[in-house]
């Protein structure tokens, strides 16, 4: 991902809210699928991670972007945003992006 490509995802994430939020449980396999199952519907996606001091919210991000073959956008404090392509999604030109639905 290039950094203007990167810069246009972080501008359409600052109005998401979280949709995913990591609980005291950490990385579970139900919490991978639920995110896994928003970046198929959404493609852009905004987690927030759990108040845990031992591990870092990049390490957490990075974690959860391998996890589901995702590519880590930005991290802002505990909030981390993650985007992955549907190439199965219809998308025509002049259509709005499936985040904003």
């Amino acid at each position: 991902m290039t950094g203007k490509e990167r810069a246009e995802l972080r501008s359409e994430a600052h109005h998401l809210t979280p949709t995913v939020h990591v609980g005291q449980h950490g990385l579970t396999p139900s919490l991978v699928g639920a995110l896994d199952d928003a970046l198929r519907t959404r493609e852009l996606v905004k987690v927030k991670l759990a108040n845990k001091d031992e591990v870092k919210p990049k390490e957490m991000a990075n974690s959860l972007a391998t996890a589901t073959n995702s590519a880590v956008v930005q991290v802002i404090g505990r909030t981390a945003t993650l985007f992955r392509e549907n190439p199965d999604l219809d998308k025509k030109r002049g259509d709005i992006p499936p985040w904003r639905r």
